[in-house]
């Protein structure tokens, strides 16, 4: 199988290395070959956090080469940005409309480009898919289940490479048990995600 490259992009608290580890056990339990790497800052206080998912027979380490991950996953558009050019030319970047500060941009350091200008930047890359994941996760339950849906809008539109079983199945396994019922429902969500769609 050829290496599927997953970089799941957000800030401290937005749950990436939660959806992150529910990929990865999800490749775990159909006994597919997984590699998992983790960078993070002040992850507890809105730094930075992303985390690759390597998956295939030929993968040996955690980190994506530039310009190789398969798809790009993000809560927040800017930090989609940060990470864009490991995404490939025929990859896919998902990114969530949920604007998250940065603490320059608090700070009077910097200023926070349009949605627009953010997206423009990334069709450079590749093709974007975006859509509102703050609304489904509130109708899920919690803005806190955005990562989820995330995944089950890269599940709807075919570009993971696990059962959706083997997933809700993770989401069991790797999530307390008092969060099984929502996030489940976060991610058949976002399996909905085709008849949302805005830029594709």
């Amino acid at each position: 199988m050829k290496a599927h490259n997953i970089m799941f992009t957000g800030v401290g608290g937005s749950g990436v290395l939660t959806a992150a580890r529910v990929l990865a056990t999800a490749a775990l339990i159909e006994g597919q070959k997984v590699r998992m790497g983790e960078i993070h800052g002040m992850a507890q206080r809105g730094g930075i956090v992303n985390c690759a998912i390597r998956i295939g027979e030929s993968v040996y380490g955690p980190i994506i080469p530039i310009g190789e991950a398969d798809l790009l996953l993000s809560i927040e558009p800017v930090e989609a940005l940060r990470q864009a050019n490991l995404i490939s030319p025929n990859g896919t970047i998902i990114v969530g409309e949920y604007k998250i500060t940065p603490t320059a941009v608090m700070l009077g350091r910097s200023e926070y480009p349009t949605v627009d200008e953010i997206f423009d930047e990334l069709s450079k890359f590749a093709r974007v898919i975006t859509f509102n994941a703050e609304r489904m996760a509130r109708q899920a339950g919690g803005i806190m289940t955005m990562n989820t849906v995330l995944v089950g809008a890269a599940f709807d539109l075919d570009l993971i490479p696990m059962k959706e079983s083997s997933i809700i199945e993770a989401i069991k396994d790797v999530l307390p048990a008092r969060y099984h019922e929502m996030n489940i429902t976060a991610f058949k969500k976002g399996m909905t995600v085709q008849k949302m769609i805005i830029t594709d």
